[in-house]
């Protein structure tokens, strides 16, 4: 091992056996297979000078290391690669400089890596770690990688324990099982951050990824993922045909106040909730958010003051009533996938207002309107006063019926005219069997029926019937109704084209 150290080569103690080689495995491995702990921190620490030419290197493959690896605040030079290595006690690297680091199907106790600082990647691909992995503050210089990596929960039941991380480029950790909470408060990412494919479970506690305030320069993906290798094939889309895992979340999910520079996908995304549980997207910014997930049976999904550019969803992603907030929710396209009609867009916004809230309403009319869509956004308008209706008291509501059922609270204004129409000539046929003596005889235009019942439905405007001739008995109730419909339907026609009026 000292002289592949030197030579920068691997040494390798592998039996080539599959099953006897496994790190994960119950079968024992001699103690041939055994180096300590302290010769591995004396390799790197102070390793001797390499060899002519070459580049001094530790490359252990299949050895197991016993005792505490304890490199905590060391300054480690060389580049570090173990692969198939089981460790009998816990990884201390707290504070620790490494210029790259790889673990590749390791078994490993426990990593503590506080404040460590690689100006190259973090590699801990396929490594199972059993009590759990602390990566609080935490610089890596380029990538971090987790794929297929199994994380079971510490002590306080967090599996990864991430908070204020940073990384220069990409967090990869597709296909990856995490059993407990993966927590990355405040943590920053420069590239992109893929779960693509990863099952995060945590039955011990409310979350299973808790991330607010977190910072992505480029996409968030929650996607589904070939389980192949990920190393090779990490980011791609999956190609037709080919068996995908799902992304999948049992337990809430918490990206509040959160940044992404691009996106937060997804796509086949499975939430599975308790009732108290929530997805929590509150107040994050993001150019586009793909909603295309499988809706949550039970929790809620909470969008509350985030603001989207665009908002890519399907009909059937979203959950019922009483599973959905999102007040203050603020987007400027939606870009549905697959069919989404009006009448379930409506459900939708009714799904996230349990008490009436006109703002997720006229929102929705906007965005429409903008997208050119005028009759979707007055049937919007339209929903919003009919669901206000609901809230009032028994005389208003009896009036918003009225409007409701003559021209359709100004939104329908042709109704109006349809019923002003039908009321002059059923009006104007029956006056013209009306006995109609002059109040002042010899000082009356000729009688017209028609003008006088227009005169009669018409209010403010006087087109000099109605004041020249004296109605008796039941023409007098039967002008009377006149009056008051011709007040109903004009006063409800300028309502609507107030309402035109202030939104143009």
């Amino acid at each position: 091992m000292w002289q592949a150290f030197r030579n920068g080569s691997v040494y390798d103690l592998r039996s080539g056996d599959p099953m006897a080689d496994d790190p994960h495995g119950g079968h024992p491995w001699s103690p041939e297979r055994s180096v300590r702990a302290r010769i591995v921190c004396m390799l790197l620490l102070d390793g001797p000078p390499a060899l002519s030419g070459r580049v001094s290197s530790l490359k252990l493959s299949g050895l197991q290391i016993t005792d505490v690896l304890d490199l905590a605040g060391g300054e480690i030079l060389p580049y570090t690669e173990l692969k198939h290595c089981r460790f009998e006690k816990e990884l201390l690297i707290p504070e620790a400089k490494f210029t790259t680091l790889r673990l590749v199907n390791c078994s490993i106790p426990r990593v503590e890596a506080a404040r460590l600082h690689t100006e190259g990647d973090l590699h801990l691909p396929r490594c199972r770690i059993h009590n759990g992995m602390r990566l609080t503050d935490a610089q890596i210089g380029t990538d971090l990688l987790l794929n297929q990596a199994v994380i079971y929960r510490d002590r306080r039941g967090k599996s990864i324990m991430g908070d204020g991380l940073s990384v220069g480029q990409d967090l990869q950790a597709e296909l990856m099982e995490s059993h407990g909470q993966l927590s990355l408060r405040g943590a920053k990412v420069g590239v992109s951050f893929s779960l693509r494919g990863s099952k995060l479970a945590n039955p011990y506690g409310p979350r299973a990824l808790n991330a607010p305030q977190m910072t992505v320069e480029r996409t968030l993906y929650m996607t589904p993922a070939s389980p192949g290798d990920p190393i090779t094939s990490s980011g791609q889309t999956p190609a037709r045909g080919t068996r995908v895992q799902r992304f999948e979340c049992q337990g809430g999910l918490r990206l509040d106040d959160g940044r992404f520079g691009d996106a937060i996908d997804l796509a086949q995304a499975r939430f599975t909730l308790e009732n108290e549980q929530e997805v929590s997207l509150r107040r994050v910014q993001t150019p586009e958010l793909r909603f295309l997930g499988e809706a949550p049976q039970r929790g809620k999904v909470v969008l509350s003051g985030a603001k989207v550019v665009n908002l890519i969803d399907k009909s059937t992603s979203w959950p019922g009533p009483g599973g959905l907030q999102m007040g203050g929710f603020t987007y400027e396209n939606l870009v549905p996938q697959g069919s989404f009609p009006l009448s379930r867009r409506l459900s939708w916004v009714a799904a996230a207002t349990a008490e009436y809230n006109p703002e997720p309403y006229e929102k929705l009319a906007t965005v429409l309107r903008n997208g050119g869509e005028d009759a979707d956004a007055r049937e919007v308008l339209l929903a919003k006063q009919r669901r206000r209706r609901e809230t009032l008291p028994l005389a208003a509501k009896l009036w918003g019926f009225a409007q409701d059922w003559t021209v359709a609270y100004g939104y329908r204004p042709g109704r109006a005219a349809l019923w002003m129409a039908v009321l002059w000539a059923v009006s104007a046929v029956a006056f013209s069997r009306a006995d109609h003596p002059a109040i002042k005889p010899g000082e009356h235009p000729n009688w017209n029926p028609a003008l006088f019942s227009l005169d009669l439905l018409l209010p403010v405007i006087d087109l000099g019937q109605d004041s020249y001739w004296q109605l008796r008995g039941g023409w007098q109730w039967f002008a009377a109704i006149l009056i008051l419909l011709g007040w109903v339907l004009a006063t409800t026609v300028a309502a609507g084209a107030t309402r035109l009026l202030r939104r143009n």
